[in-house]
């Protein structure tokens, strides 16, 4: 069951969606946002948790539909959020722990939930400045590691990611809560190889990969030369020849121990902040 009720409180305008049931055609297309094909279908996709809402409409994110739980119901932070969402024409829906519960697939979910319109940036409109750093990640394929990735390079200082073919989504569920609500102030685009080479080859960027036939110590690269691009290879099969082949140099991580890789996204940390290092060491 829903109903319509006004918005209580001395600051709130508007009209409140209020259901109950997990039946309903609004919180079923809501789950349905679980699925890559509902998402690219409806160009939308969903965030938890206040912070990452507010976040995202601070950073000019269109907000579709605004989730909260009754118990979030008369706190100032969510009323706010609320009336921004009115006004830009979105709906909000006060639901049960239960409903929230089922949207989110937790057993404690977030209070606030946002359904929020995708956001890429064209490949085309990435134009690096000297001291930029980008990320460019050949067909990642585990929303976990995209997440971090995205999330590490927000607070590496870097510029965008760049997603390399068949990619995993950046707005899926998991990536999304792996990125803690970077993914909203972190440009991402995406091309095919050939559009990525003929990019590079215009762009005049420094490609620095990673790669098991590596030779430089990651440590001994000049990144302040251009602006940078670290390309990493996918998680099962690493950078691919083509791409190899296109590189300004090929790095590798000097490692101890039985090991013989690191996880993509250490792998990625460990590239970003070597090359803010170098970047630091300009001031």
């Amino acid at each position: 069951m829903s109903d319509e009720k006004n918005l209580s409180g001395p600051h709130r305008v508007g009209l409140v969606k209020e259901v109950t049931s997990l039946a309903n055609p609004i919180i079923k297309d809501i789950k349905a946002l679980s699925q890559k094909k509902t998402r690219d279908e409806t160009n939308t996709f969903m965030a938890e948790g206040l912070k990452l809402v507010i976040d995202a409409l601070e950073l000019g994110w269109t907000i579709r539909t605004l989730v909260y739980a009754k118990a979030a119901k008369g706190k100032p932070a969510v009323e706010q959020v609320a009336l921004r969402t009115f006004a830009t024409g979105g709906l909000v829906v006060e639901v049960s722990e239960k409903v929230l519960s089922s949207i989110t697939r937790r057993d404690n979910p977030q209070m606030v939930v946002g359904i929020f319109e995708q956001q890429f940036t064209r490949l085309a409109d990435i134009q690096p400045k000297a001291t930029e750093t980008y990320v460019a990640l050949d067909r990642v394929r585990d929303p976990g590691n995209l997440g971090t990735i995205i999330r590490t390079a927000d607070a590496a200082g870097a510029s965008g990611v760049i997603l390399i073919g068949d990619s995993t989504d950046p707005f899926s569920l998991e990536t999304i809560r792996a990125t803690m609500g970077s993914v909203f102030a972190m440009p991402v685009a995406r091309a095919s190889v050939e559009e990525f080479l003929r990019w590079k080859k215009g762009a005049d960027v420094q490609v620095v990969a990673t790669h098991l036939a590596g030779s430089v110590d990651y440590r001994t690269i000049d990144y302040r030369r251009k602006p940078v691009v670290l390309m990493m290879g996918n998680e099962q099969s690493g950078l691919p020849e083509d791409l190899a082949t296109e590189a300004d140099a090929l790095a590798r991580i000097p490692q101890q121990g039985r090991a013989d890789s690191l996880n993509l996204a250490i792998a990625t940390g460990v590239m970003l902040f070597e090359a803010r290092r170098h970047l630091l060491d300009l001031g």
